[in-house]
């Protein structure tokens, strides 16, 4: 049976999904700036090809973070456990290999 929650959590998770959304948003301006960035490095290519991570993870998390914020608005109206963030794994890793990949290639380059 469906019921409308407590205003308070429904407002948490509008700010939970819009923290999420900043974050995807400063993946892809990462990744736009690697891309600038890339063309004085040792040629376009290796940089573009690095940018090209960041910006596709800002826009898979932008789609994570909808369906995780319907998942939780759907459990919070039918008094079910509220679902994990199953993607918090995966851009945590992406965001390591990304960032060990950078340090590698401006060090040894």
């Amino acid at each position: 049976m469906d019921s409308e929650p407590d205003p308070r959590f429904t407002l948490a998770n509008e700010r939970t999904f819009l923290s999420w959304i900043r974050t995807s948003l400063a993946l892809i301006a990462g990744g736009v700036v690697l891309a600038q960035l890339g063309d004085h490095f040792k040629g376009p290519a290796p940089g573009r090809a690095l940018a090209a991570l960041p910006i596709l993870a800002g826009v898979a998390l932008s789609v994570f973070a909808f369906v995780h914020w319907r998942k939780v608005q759907r459990a919070l109206r039918t008094g079910e456990p509220l679902p994990p963030p199953a993607f918090a794994p995966v851009l945590t890793g992406l965001v390591v290999v990304v960032g060990l990949a950078l340090a590698a290639y401006i060090a040894f380059g």
